[in-house]
């Protein structure tokens, strides 16, 4: 078996039986009844969890309305921000494996803590959504352009550990990072290097190893402008390349560019079809993996569900309607954060309009809401742009 796809078991099994239950489906598009009820159990059984452990989910879980009406489970929202401000544990501290934060070297930090299950079971989703698209490949090196920070002691932003995380699926001939470390602190300073970046990919296509492109998305851009200011003709990388982005364009709204204008300059001047080319959402204060179809959207997968809510009341929205994005998943058992209402403002589609055959619903994400202070890694990541356009 494919280690990344073992076993892990949930803390107690007499507790969250059906927490364990929905965490081991393996498609990871399963929609129905079934998962449905299963989910609302697990919800429920995670929900008692963090009453028992949490004083402060206590509090919030008393002083929220019981379920009404269609609701199958209650859920108390925790705005994301509040992990900015507050460390909460619903396990011993010392069972606590994995400690990652939000943001870059200053600025506001979520600070979250996950034990043993918590993490191997989020790592295991991205392993069974790389299974179903085919891109868990143990036999064949591949290699690696990571738009991430170069490993620095101490270093334990979100996106660092995610995108390293992402070169377990394929062995790795070698990796090159665009933000390089350059020493001081204790997590290390890191600058962009545009000029490394087009020196990796040149090397990359004089190999026959397919390449593996992970990151934040901004970056990938401005390499590729650097290229065109450069005169530099398309490239064209190995077959089964791979491009897998996320971060997003936080701090830069107004150097953003759509996706689909992105997608079409990789495509021109890397040669990676669109189809090997993805978007994914995720955030460190809920690790479920977003990863998109084939045809570029974030479906739910069946260990998740997504509700769009109202920015004046909080009511959650029908399809279509703009607001906050709140995330719901029973698999965290280290922090309450089962239930997170993020900054982002998205919209929300039944998965039949889609057209990619999968049936959960899925979401755009349409940018911030409103104009904060906080820094999320993307921001932290976008200032070390600054005069490489």
């Amino acid at each position: 078996m494919n280690p990344h796809l073992a076993p892990v078991g949930v803390p107690d099994p007499a507790l969250l039986p059906h927490v364990q239950q929905l965490c081991d489906l393996t498609d990871p598009y399963a929609y129905g009844p079934a998962e449905d009820e299963l989910f609302a159990a697990a919800m429920a059984e995670i929900n008692a969890w963090h009453t028992e452990r949490s004083s402060f989910y206590r509090s919030l879980y008393e002083a929220t309305p019981a379920a009404e009406g269609d609701e199958p489970y209650r859920t108390p929202l925790v705005h994301a921000n509040f992990f900015k401000r507050h460390e909460v544990l619903s396990v011993p501290r010392e069972d606590v494996e994995l400690h990652l934060t939000s943001s870059g070297t200053t600025g506001q930090k979520s600070q979250m803590f996950f034990d043993h299950w918590t993490i191997r079971s989020a790592q295991r989703m991205v392993a069974r959504i790389f299974e179903r698209n085919g891109w868990i490949a143990p036999e064949q090196e591949v290699n690696y352009l990571l738009y991430s920070y170069e490993p620095a002691p101490s270093l334990n932003l979100g996106t660092a550990f995610t995108d390293n995380y992402l070169c377990d699926f394929a062995p790795a001939r070698s990796v090159e990072y665009a933000l390089r470390n350059t020493g001081g602190g204790a997590g290390g300073d890191h600058e962009f290097d545009p000029f490394g970046c087009i020196a990796a990919l040149r090397r990359f296509e004089r190999d026959d190893a397919p390449v593996r492109i992970l990151g934040f998305p901004a970056f990938l851009w401005f390499t590729l402008e650097r290229m065109r200011a450069m005169g530099m003709p398309p490239l064209r990388l190995p077959e089964g390349s791979l491009v897998v982005l996320g971060g997003g364009w936080k701090g830069h709204a107004d150097r953003q560019i759509g996706k689909e204008e992105l997608y079409a300059r990789v495509t021109e001047q890397l040669g990676i079809p669109g189809e090997r080319i993805r978007d994914t959402f995720g955030s460190v204060e809920h690790c479920i993996p977003y990863i998109e179809c084939e045809r570029h959207r974030l479906h739910a997968p069946v260990w998740s569900r997504v509700t769009i809510r109202s920015t004046r009341t909080l009511e959650p929205l029908p399809y279509g309607e703009r607001g906050y994005l709140h995330l719901v998943s029973p698999y965290i058992t280290s922090v309450p954060a089962q239930s997170v209402v993020m900054g982002d403002l998205a919209s929300l589609r039944p998965g039949d309009a889609c057209g990619c055959g999968l049936r959960t619903p899925w979401f755009t994400v349409h940018g911030r809401a409103g104009v904060s202070r906080n820094r999320s890694c993307a921001v932290a990541a976008a200032e070390l742009m600054k005069g490489m356009a």
